[in-house]
């Protein structure tokens, strides 16, 4: 059946033949459509979805009488007296009526949930459902529709940050989201396009003024999102589209970021998604940073467990934000910039992922490059954090850095500083490749120096810093040894001067009694009268030799030396072009001597310096030190007063320990080479 308005202002009935029961059916199918429009007939909604989509039942029938409806204001149409339904129609025509007048806001949501009766809204749903059985996208749209004309309350900032981040759908009665939920299941497949819908419509109203509340709208975006999250980020670049052509409206901007935000509560991985694909362009827009800051705040207060977003942010998302967090004088505020650095390391951990091991090889140069020494303080340290994990938890790192030294020669300088200042709280594992690199770089700048590349100083005096480091305390054994023999030699001049004779001295009572004095004045002896005797042949033979030698050997040589003069006479007439190249040849290779001697000599000298300093100071530093201490040890053993008797006393208990000591070893290695001989 069809309603077409008289001129009269009386509604007739337009039967249609070709349809037989047409009129019947007509009746009932405007009845229930009256008691399903009871609602959206005071809305003064419009129905139009916001994307273009094929005609439907819905629009071709429905929303016209509805649309003549809200402008007459008129009763509905009244039906022929011989049709039995008549006779009920206008108290059904009252009752509606009274219905579509729409009732005032309620002063909070919350009384507006109170007052909001479900079983009407069940029993709507399911008229709807019955009258459109093959369309579920007129299910939703009239459940959004009925749920934001009931809900009428005060309006709340679109980000609707004072409230918990499940406001308003928190305060959705179990039974009402049973409905809520029911009809979801049975229209799953038109999910996607009420989402669109419902965001749409909000985007719509608020041009309007004074537009209506959109809570009802906001509940259905949250339980869509809530078991369904994939739905909005199935197709981020169009809501991005969507967010920057409402760009100069932070208002409209804000409703499409909340809605798209919802998606992540339930699930971190579309959270991020969301954040990175929506927000993340927009931050630095100052009247919507803000708000992408908070949401990423709650997002990790809702997960504190980070494992389920690994593998969302890659080297393209971190640096951005990284720029942002601690380079100055960018787009955020100074608070909004901290609030970022304090989100930072949390960031940095999604982006390394599970495995990190492997993957942050490929964020070292992009580190690298940044940690110049006019880069600020705080971002200084960030990065020289990240980069001496990258070198101890990625092996590869070390190759990358071989790779960019030669060209990022500054940047270097500061990271081996930096591992200079904390070498111990390296792992000892890592300190061994860390060496090798190190050690590949002290090669690579003695190329660089003959270049005459100033940067490289720096780099190679932190690079001879850390491997004397890494080499660790070397025993002194140069020193040991001076050391032993300065004692062993005063203490013989001192036992010989003191005794007046190596007998009766107690270094010769001592190579008496162990045999090695007999010995080696045996030695002495054999050698003396095998000295002799090779004097007295040699005394006796020399002569009656020589003269032989130059008998037998002067012609030789005379012709020798005749042929030699011929040959130089003969190559200084023929081969003077020859002579003079190789006279300039000399020239150049004398040359080339004398800056070899004289970097020789350079070399001596500094390697002189370096005795003195590292060899004959420290070792005279010590001997004064040694003697304060032989000082103070004398002044306790000779209670204060220091006499020669008592010196003299010390000394010689100290020479006589020494000496039983060393006997002691030396008994005890002879005994081990005798049980050594023994066994063989």
């Amino acid at each position: 059946m069809a309603a077409k308005e008289a001129g009269g202002g009386r509604w007739e009935v337009v039967k249609k033949s070709r349809r037989p029961g047409a009129g019947g059916g007509g009746r009932g199918g405007g009845g229930d459509r009256r008691a399903l429009g009871e609602a959206n007939g005071g809305w003064k909604y419009d129905l139009t979805p916001p994307i273009q989509t094929t005609s439907t039942l819905y629009e071709r029938g429905f929303e016209k009488i509805m649309k003549r409806q809200n402008k007459e204001q008129v009763p509905p149409p009244v039906v022929e007296p011989k049709k039995p339904a008549s006779k009920k129609q206008p108290k059904k025509v009252a009752t509606v009526n009274n219905q579509n007048q729409k009732q005032g806001p309620f002063r909070s949501l919350e009384e507006a949930m109170k007052a909001l009766d479900v079983a009407a809204l069940q029993k709507e749903l399911d008229k709807s459902q019955s009258v459109f059985t093959g369309n579920p996208s007129i299910w939703l749209k009239d459940l959004a529709s009925y749920l934001n004309y009931k809900l009428q309350a005060p309006r709340s900032e679109p980000t609707l940050s004072q409230h918990t981040h499940d406001y308003p759908y928190s305060l959705v009665s179990r039974e009402l989201r049973g409905i809520i939920r029911g009809l979801l299941t049975k229209a799953a497949g038109s999910l996607e396009l009420f989402f669109d819908h419902c965001l749409f419509t909000m985007l719509q109203e608020l041009d309007k003024t004074p537009g209506e509340s959109l809570h009802g709208y906001r509940i259905c975006i949250q339980a869509i999102l809530q078991d369904r999250p994939k739905i909005a980020t199935a197709n981020l670049a169009k809501f991005l589209e969507l967010l920057r052509s409402h760009q100069s409206q932070p208002a409209k901007c804000l409703t499409i970021m909340w809605a798209m935000g919802q998606a992540g509560f339930s699930s971190l991985a579309e959270g991020l998604k969301v954040w990175l694909g929506i927000m993340l362009p927009v931050l630095g827009i100052k009247s919507l940073s803000p708000f992408a800051l908070a949401y990423l705040d709650r997002l990790f207060l809702m997960h504190p467990s980070l494992t389920k977003g690994f593998g969302m942010i890659g080297p393209k998302d971190l640096f951005p934000l990284l720029d942002f967090a601690y380079m100055p004088n960018n787009s955020l505020s100074p608070s909004l910039q901290e609030q970022l650095c304090q989100l930072y390391p949390r960031l940095k951990v999604l982006a390394f992922g599970a495995n990190p091991e492997s993957t942050l090889h490929t964020y070292f140069p992009s580190f690298l490059s940044r940690a110049t020494p006019n880069c600020p303080p705080g971002m200084k340290k960030e990065l020289l954090s990240s980069l001496t994990q990258c070198l101890t938890v990625d092996p590869l790192s070390t190759n990358v850095w071989r790779q960019l030294y030669p060209k990022h020669l500054s940047q270097s300088s500061l990271l081996l500083e930096h591992l200079l200042r904390t070498w111990e709280q390296i792992p000892k594992k890592m300190q061994k490749s860390l060496q090798e690199t190190i050690q590949s770089f002290k090669v690579t700048n003695q190329e660089l120096l003959q270049k005459g590349n100033p940067n490289v100083v720096t780099c190679d005096a932190a690079c001879k810093s850390l491997l004397q480091l890494a080499r660790g305390p070397q025993p002194p054994w140069t020193r040991l040894l001076l050391l032993l023999l300065v004692f062993a030699v005063g203490f013989l001049c001192h036992d010989l001067w003191s005794h007046s004779s190596l007998q009766a001295s107690i270094t010769g009572q001592l190579l008496g009694s162990s045999g090695v004095l007999p010995i080696g004045q045996q030695v002495c002896t054999k050698l003396y009268s095998y000295s002799l005797r090779g004097y007295s042949w040699l005394e006796e033979t020399l002569p009656a030799c020589s003269s032989y030698l130059l008998t037998v050997v002067r012609p030789s040589l005379q012709l020798a030396w005749a042929h030699t003069n011929a040959t130089v006479n003969f190559l200084s007439a023929h081969c003077a072009s020859h002579l003079s190249w190789f006279g300039d040849s000399f020239t150049g290779v004398s040359q080339m001597l004398l800056d070899v001697l004289y970097q020789l000599c350079q070399f001596l000298k500094e390697l002189t310096l370096f005795l003195y300093q590292s060899v004959l100071l420290p070792l005279w530093h010590l001997l004064l030190s040694a003697l304060a201490q032989a000082q103070e040890h004398c002044h306790e053993a000779c209670r204060g007063e220091v006499t020669w008797d008592c010196v003299k006393t010390q000394v010689g208990e100290a020479a006589h320990w020494t000496w039983l000591f060393l006997q002691d070893i030396t008994r005890a290695l002879l005994d081990w080479a005798l049980t050594m001989i023994s066994q063989q």
